[in-house]
């Protein structure tokens, strides 16, 4: 093929074009991966709460730890080995075994031991109390337990700090063996580690995930095999795995495309003509969203991506419609009416998006028009001027001419569509599983054993039921600590009664500031306490002045600020608090500032017995489900998604119309794109599959690509020559399309599956009934 001089000067300009777009989308784009930009906006302080919990709070970050393959004493000192490698790391916040280690809390929190304790509240600390506690350090000494006790016994003769750490421990605790956690059968030593990074934060998650794994390497050495689960392992996995599928499935599909357009035009230039509207279109939806949003969804991506490869059937229609008697130009002016009518159809569709509240659909929206509109200009203004003007005409191939014949006697019986449609209702109403799915954790790619795995070590260690929440809305911190101790004793009453097994809250890592106060005001003066420490020691193994550090630290507590929970955040001991008590707005703002106190449960048994308590519990105090929350939110989704559909479809139905004028040739149209979503639906649903946002998607594709078909076989309806150049460029595109799409319906991710073999089922069954509806009524015979 050669190109003339002006062909030459708009194929550089477009080249410089396309690498101008590719430096901005290199520049400006970044990929996200938090699925919440796929659920709608929330509109109530439960779905607000569940979306930050899903992102950000204490499930999405907390990874579960096992060490087994060794004896139980081995296994306890691989994790403390453990415990010490991967606090020191950046990756992670908090990591723990259960062995309580006094050093861990820092000096500026030492003093405050006083203040955390609920000794005082029972007790004075006068010559008595200290008499007796003195007595019991003298035999501890005597103990396996002395070394430990002896340094901070000068400091602590009371072992506050010890009591504190206690009290700090998960109220439902797991088995202990050599003082670290351990499964009941003690062949797997336990642990808990929180990352810094959330879930969706695959690229920091990666970082802990690649420690961990190092980690695994090193204690294989050992004998230890170390076992890890979490929300952060399970990003990272997908998102591994949907690229490593997604490049997998891609090369072969492009393989197959570069085969097919070889097989059907023969020429190595064809194909490289035809994929620069499809490299324009890619680029152009990048920096539209790049522009637009600046952070894109990976999954917007690769839906995006997947739904302008429709994009590819505009090169071929102009490609199979050229020929000797009409010049490219000339035949790019004669489709142009009926590509654009497509272009603008399929656009229309996927506009209603934007609308649909949820960010992700309105990137993809955006994605979509800016890439199918530019294919479609370039389709028709670019690519005509740089294609050979030379070409085969498709027309008069002869095997096409027998194919078209017979498809011409194929016989079309008007009780075929009302039986088709019969069916698919049919299916909809008996089918056993339910219409829709609501529940966001079928959708997930990990493996079914991974998550048993996961919950069986989330039991052996007593974690939170992440299902059930009790939610706080307060003004202030101060209040919603308050409320929390209001509701610690009516607690207490469900754990003895049954109904939990536990429970947690910030109340019992850092109390109010009332009850701080209280509990400053019983320390006693110094000189006091020094009578009552001589006295104390009278016979005992101690001497009076060995508690001087003792002395120091109750003085100092008398006049410290009041603990604040910014202070206990600020500490490593602090992130329990973190995740149980978030601080909206700004501070300075009283009236957008608020705080959510959470209390977490484990061994839920009695789901009602927390429904009364939690109406018990006066306002500002709700029981979250975080199961029904999540599903009437995916619901809510559904609802405007499926409002935006009709709106489009409406849209879609007066375009065609203005197009096509004639009742008739509008029949012809909407008729195999209406017949063929109900189709799909029907099919889907006898398989026993539920359908998800994600098979709604794959709807609007598969109804675009039946209008696609219907209105170019409308076209050529009254031109035999042109119906076959029709049928060639249909066949072509249908069976690219139908390879690409039955590659993802084999895909083990369940988005790409579902899109897949949504769009598989669609395209045969729009390019069979829009060549049954809009062909010409063949002649009676003898005529």
């Amino acid at each position: 093929m050669k190109l003339t001089r002006p062909a030459l000067l708009l194929l550089f300009l477009w080249l410089v074009l396309l690498a101008g777009l590719t430096w901005f989308v290199q520049r400006q784009l970044q990929v996200g991966t938090d699925l919440r930009l796929f659920l709608p906006s929330p509109t109530t302080p439960e779905q607000r709460l569940l979306l930050e919990e899903i992102g950000e709070g204490p499930a999405s970050r907390v990874m579960v730890i096992s060490l087994e393959g060794a004896e139980p004493e081995q296994l306890a000192d691989a994790s403390r080995t453990l415990v010490e490698n991967l606090q020191s790391s950046p990756n992670f916040r908090l990591v723990t075994n259960g062995d309580i280690s006094l050093d861990s809390v820092p000096d500026e929190l030492l003093a405050y031991r006083y203040l955390l304790s609920p000794t005082l509240d029972e007790r004075p600390l006068d010559q008595k109390y200290l008499h007796s506690e003195l007595q019991e350090r003298a035999r501890d000494l005597a103990s396996p337990a002395g070394a430990f006790l002896e340094p901070w016994l000068p400091r602590d003769p009371t072992l506050e700090l010890l009591k504190v750490l206690q009290r700090w421990q998960p109220m439902q605790e797991p088995n202990r063996l050599f003082d670290v956690w351990f499964d009941q059968e003690g062949k797997r030593a336990l642990l808990l580690a929180q990352t810094r990074a959330a879930a969706f934060d695959p690229d920091q998650q990666r970082l802990a995930v690649e420690q961990l794994n190092a980690e695994a390497e090193r204690l294989k050495g050992d004998d230890v095999t170390l076992t890890f689960s979490g929300a952060g392992k399970f990003s990272v996995m997908m998102e591994e795995r949907t690229r490593d599928e997604a490049t997998a499935l891609g090369t072969a599909a492009t393989v197959g495309m570069i085969i097919l357009l070889l097989i059907a035009y023969r020429r190595i230039g064809s194909v490289i003509l035809s994929a620069l509207p499809l490299a324009s279109a890619g680029l152009a939806g990048l920096a539209a969203v790049s522009a637009l949003f600046g952070t894109v969804h990976g999954i917007t991506l690769a839906f995006g991506f997947t739904l302008i490869g429709v994009a590819q059937d505009y090169p071929i229609h102009l490609l199979s419609h050229r020929h000797a008697t009409r010049s490219p130009v000339e035949a790019a002016r004669e489709l142009w009416p009926t590509l654009a009518t497509g272009v603008a159809s399929t656009c229309i569709a996927y506009v209603t998006f934007l609308f649909s509240g949820v960010i992700g659909l309105a990137q993809l929206a955006c994605f979509t028009v800016a890439g199918l509109a530019v294919a479609g200009l370039t389709t028709r203004f670019a690519l005509p001027v740089l294609m050979d003007p030379e070409g085969r005409d498709f027309g008069e191939s002869a095997w096409l001419g027998k194919v078209w014949q017979r498809m011409e006697r194929l016989p079309r019986p008007r009780w075929a569509g009302v039986a088709a449609i019969a069916l698919s209702i049919a299916a909809m109403v008996f089918a056993p599983q339910p219409m829709w799915e609501s529940d966001l954790s079928k959708l997930t790619p990990v493996p079914k054993e991974l998550l048993i795995q996961d919950q069986e070590l989330r039991s052996e260690l007593g974690t939170p039921d992440v299902r059930y929440l009790l939610v706080i809305t307060a003004a202030d911190t101060e209040y919603a600590l308050q409320k929390l101790e209001e509701l610690d004793e009516p607690l207490q009453k469900m754990v003895a009664d049954g109904a939990i097994s536990g429970y947690d809250h910030a109340a019992r890592y850092v109390p109010t500031a009332e009850k701080q106060r209280q509990r400053q005001a019983r320390l006693p003066e110094p000189a006091t306490l020094r009578d009552d420490v001589d006295a104390a020691v009278e016979d005992t193994p101690f001497r009076p002045d060995v508690f001087e550090p003792f002395l120091a630290d109750v003085e100092k507590a008398r006049h410290l600020r009041l603990l604040t929970v910014d202070q206990l955040r600020d500490s490593p001991l602090g992130v329990s608090v973190e995740m149980l008590l978030t601080q909206h707005g700004d501070g300075n703002d009283k009236t957008a500032a608020r705080t959510t106190a959470l209390v977490t449960f484990s061994g839920v048994q009695d789901v009602s017995a927390l429904e009364r308590f939690a109406k018990a519990a006066g306002s500002g105090v709700t029981l979250l489900d975080t199961k029904n929350a999540s599903e009437t939110l995916v619901t809510n989704q559904r609802i405007k998604i499926l409002w935006s559909l009709a709106v489009a479809a409406v849209l879609l139905a007066g375009v065609v119309t203005f197009a096509l004028r004639r009742a008739s040739r509008v029949y012809r149209v909407l008729a195999p794109m209406a017949l063929t979503t109900l189709l799909i639906i029907g099919i889907l649903q006898a398989a026993g599959v539920s359908m998800t946002l994600f098979h709604l998607i794959a709807l609007i594709l598969a109804a675009g690509l039946g209008l696609d078909y219907a209105l170019f076989f409308e076209h050529a309806a009254d031109d035999p020559m042109e119906q076959r150049r029709t049928l060639h460029a249909l066949l072509v595109c249908s069976a690219s399309t139908l390879m690409v799409f039955a590659l993802l319906a084999m895909s083990s991710l369940p988005v790409l599956r579902a899109l897949g073999l949504t769009v598989s089922i669609g395209v045969v069954s729009n390019f069979v009934l829009a060549l049954l509806l809009t062909r010409p009524t063949p002649p009676p015979h003898g005529t």
